[in-house]
């Protein structure tokens, strides 16, 4: 859970990120950017500011602002309904991300895990997005992804997204946010 005012700043600093990444918003926009802090009250170590563009039954477009070393947990986009889960595509816009998926393990990646949650990170096959580059995730594929130092604008391109259903590796994740009063 996070205050109001942990609400306010996020998203202050949300829009610094972007301005950085030459990204402008809509005044309705910037109201709704989304601040995701998973359930456990510690956005600057795991967490996610959203952006979301458009997301119909077809097509999903989304800005994921991260701060220096926030990560977004380790997650999967399951088939619902006989409908395929999300596909998406990470474009980096700005920063570095250090993004992680199934496959060979890297020997010695360079992302670790928030404190205490080591247990709930499997996938280590690391994919490093600078600016201009992209990677595209397969449906029902586990993955989890970090931002460097000075944190990262991605951009995400994707088939439609269905949040709620995503399943967390770690079982204390929520995926909305509570603000408290």
């Amino acid at each position: 859970m996070i205050t109001q005012q942990e609400l306010k700043e996020a998203r202050r600093r949300s829009l610094e990120y972007l301005a950085k990444a030459g990204i402008a918003l809509t005044s309705e926009e910037v109201e709704n950017i989304e601040i995701a802090d998973f359930g456990l009250g510690e956005l600057e170590e795991t967490g996610l500011e959203v952006v979301v563009y458009i997301n119909t039954e077809r097509c999903c477009a989304k800005e994921l602002v991260m701060f220096p070393h926030q990560t977004c947990p380790e997650h999967r986009h399951p088939t619902v309904d006989g409908e395929l889960g999300k596909e998406e595509t990470f474009r980096c816009r700005w920063g570095t991300v250090y993004l992680y998926v199934e496959g060979e393990p890297a020997p010695n990646p360079v992302s670790a895990p928030p404190k205490s949650r080591e247990s709930t990170y499997t996938v280590w096959h690391e994919i490093v997005l600078k600016p201009g580059e992209q990677y595209t995730i397969h449906p029902n594929t586990l993955h989890w992804f970090q931002s460097g130092a000075e944190g990262a604008v991605v951009s995400e391109f994707s088939t439609r997204s269905r949040d709620e259903f995503d399943i967390f590796t770690d079982a204390e994740i929520q995926r909305f946010t509570q603000v408290a009063n």
